[in-house]
């Protein structure tokens, strides 16, 4: 059994309108969940699938959509969480960083997604990741750049060589 905290107001997001999501990962991942209204989720069924099913409630309950966050039930996807508190202590700095990470009307998001095809979402004080393993790396690797104080525009160049190199691993993979 696992149990997982998410924010009260992340909830009906798990559940889904009439239970479809709860009933989706029940079905998928043969568990059973259950949450009350504080945001407790408990996680009940075969081991490997509680775990994997820990991560997906916890992205969900970080603020991803839970149609990214069932991502996760594939074995090619990872997800990591960075809280900012480890990074800043004041909240005022925390929500300076987190403004960072997004950019301007969402654009440094934007521009991970579109270089390393990494879901980003901040939420609270945590700034979650959801994307391909093999590019996981490269999207976490450029939000601590960010976090650390990097340029943008140096952020942008060092994305921009991952997706060359990338794309070069796949063109490899073809022969």
């Amino acid at each position: 059994m696992q149990i997982i905290k998410i924010p009260s107001e992340r909830v009906s997001a798990l559940l889904g309108e009439s239970g479809e999501t709860k009933d989706y990962l029940e079905r998928r991942m043969k568990v059973s969940i259950s949450a009350d209204s504080d945001g407790a989720v408990e996680i009940n069924g075969d081991p490997l699938d509680e775990f994997i099913g820990k991560d997906i409630v916890k992205a969900i309950g970080r603020g991803f959509e839970p149609a990214v966050a069932l991502r996760l039930l594939s074995d090619d996807y990872g997800f990591k969480l960075i809280d900012l508190r480890d990074y800043a202590t004041h909240e005022n700095a925390r929500h300076r960083i987190m403004g960072r990470v997004i950019g301007e009307k969402g654009r440094t998001k934007e521009i991970i997604k579109e270089e390393v095809g990494a879901d980003v979402v901040c939420y609270g004080h945590t700034v979650g990741v959801i994307c391909a393993i093999d590019t996981l790396d490269y999207a976490m690797e450029a939000i601590f750049r960010i976090i650390e104080g990097s340029n943008h525009a140096s952020v942008y160049a060092y994305l921009e060589k991952c997706r060359r190199k990338i794309k070069e691993n796949e063109v490899r993979k073809l022969f």
